[in-house]
């Protein structure tokens, strides 16, 4: 399909992406109602070229266009950015296990912050306990149904979980569109435009740190985080995936995640790797560090250590 095609009465160069995707086009409006037929900004977000395709200009105009769609939606002012990757940065996370009480405020923080859907829930933490002594690399067979009223308690620890932003993700191996990739500051990002649904990603991730939006994700108008990124925090759509951004709408900002900025005992670190002085390689120089499933060889950028 690379060569031209003979009997081509146009005369236009088609090679098989360019053929896949005018037959999509094609079907897709054949199948639309008679308004969409005409809404010619159906059909814009419907075929967006990829992200990391795109111009300046063309990333300008999606972020206006959904700034756009996103306030009529909620009814307030949203703004969509999509500020790219610090240079020199290269983001990793650390957690205290020794002090994490099992609050969950890290949980319900970025459930605020991420404009994660209320119903049906969606959390990109979970928080497992667990018994001294137990098999704790058990995760999926852990606990993470708890009353957090009356925590801390007694003879139990509390591990948090969330995606660990990996340096060699198997979720971006598997995804079938390249909806999702590792971005220079070590970021593993999803955009919603261009994922399918396939949950492919979510097969592929050994820490459970994907998430499927099996119905339209509901969100309370005055509970919308009306700060967001396209490749973050922006509101999902009904059949795709997600996951924790190191909240990255934040985090280029400059700020903290907002897991970081809640937690009650200061059990969650977070820094620049590339940098000697940052509190998280103080953390992986001095403490007794180490990475969830090291043996995937998925290199996790998220570290779990003790304090003593």
């Amino acid at each position: 399909m690379s060569k031209k095609i003979r009997n081509n009465p146009l005369g236009i160069k088609l090679n098989r992406r360019n053929f896949i995707k005018g037959s999509a086009m094609g079907l897709a409006a054949s199948a639309l109602p008679l308004t969409k037929k005409a809404d010619a900004s159906f059909l814009d977000v419907f075929f967006q070229k990829h992200f990391r395709e795109m111009s300046k200009q063309e990333i300008q105009e999606v972020l206006d266009r959904f700034e756009k769609t996103y306030s009529e939606e909620y009814g307030k002012k949203v703004s969509v950015k999509a500020t790219p990757a610090i240079p020199g940065v290269l983001f990793g996370y650390g957690l205290d296990l020794s002090r994490c009480i099992g609050c969950r405020r890290c949980v319900y923080a970025c459930v605020g912050e991420n404009n994660q859907s209320r119903d049906p829930q969606i959390h990109w933490i979970t928080v497992l306990r667990f018994k001294n002594g137990e098999k704790w690399v058990d995760l999926e067979n852990s606990e993470s149904y708890y009353n957090p009223a009356e925590v801390p308690e007694p003879d139990h620890f509390y591990m948090p979980v969330q995606c660990q932003q990996c340096e060699n993700p198997p979720c971006v191996r598997a995804c079938p569109t390249q909806a999702t990739w590792k971005e220079p500051d070590g970021i593993v990002v999803v955009d919603y435009n261009w994922c399918i649904g396939c949950r492919y990603c979510m097969a592929a991730c050994p820490y459970g740190a994907r998430h499927f939006n099996w119905s339209k994700p509901n969100i309370p108008p005055d509970e919308l985080n009306p700060e967001t990124h396209y490749l973050g925090n922006r509101p999902r759509y009904n059949g795709v995936v997600e996951k924790c951004t190191f909240c990255i709408q934040r985090t280029r900002a400059g700020k903290y995640p907002a897991c970081v900025e809640v937690c009650p005992v200061g059990a969650r670190k977070f820094g620049n790797l590339l940098d000697p002085a940052s509190e998280i390689r103080y953390c992986i120089e001095n403490k007794r560090v180490f990475r969830l499933k090291e043996d995937l060889n998925t290199y996790p950028k998220f570290y779990y250590f003790f304090a003593t």
